[in-house]
């Protein structure tokens, strides 16, 4: 059970709530598998083979691990009139507590039915949790757990990404003590 009792009305009323859903850009597509295979040399014949993808898998899929390359949006496109951010809802958090600084501490992600070519994702992003103020080495602040849900177009759930985040301010006496070298 998250623990809401502690955040600001408005964040605990988001918590485990759908976020900008939306369909990606471009549908799957095997130049994309076979450019990131390549880029690694995974010369796995499942991503490379029909009749190997066939016999495993009902048919060609994208490497699990590619699951968020379908949803990143392009930095330009036509007529976009605002450039788009993956993971809007950790931008949300740092803005909405006054946090400047944030860094990424922990990403897992769980596959469900595979990505195939052709398929357009859509995902959604759900606020999952946020801590009471810390203080860490970085600064104080707070950390947040975010979902990221992406599904095909036939509805199938193909995987969840989760991100834990730290926003924080950094910590004014702290920062001046390292820029001395410890000596004030």
């Amino acid at each position: 059970m998250t623990q809401t009792a502690d955040l600001p009305a408005d964040i605990a009323g988001l918590i485990d709530q759908v976020q900008y859903e939306e369909a990606g850009e471009f549908p799957v597509e095997r130049g994309y598998i076979w450019t990131s295979c390549a880029s690694v040399e995974n010369g796995n014949p499942l991503f490379w083979n029909d009749e190997v993808a066939a016999e495993l898998t009902g048919g060609p899929i994208a490497p699990p691990s590619m699951i968020s390359t379908w949803f990143r949006p392009h930095f330009w496109a036509p007529d976009r009139v605002e450039q788009k951010q993956p993971l809007q809802v950790h931008f949300d958090m740092k803005k909405r507590f006054d946090l400047p600084e944030a860094v990424m501490t922990d990403n897992t992600i769980v596959f469900h039915e595979p990505v195939r070519p052709g398929d357009v994702l859509t995902t959604c992003q759900r606020l999952r949790s946020v801590s009471p103020e810390k203080t860490t080495k970085l600064g104080t602040g707070r950390f947040w757990v975010i979902d990221v849900e992406y599904r095909n177009d036939r509805g199938d759930l193909v995987g969840v990404e989760s991100w834990t985040g730290f926003g924080y301010r950094r910590d004014v006496a702290r920062s001046a003590h390292n820029a001395t070298g410890g000596q004030e």
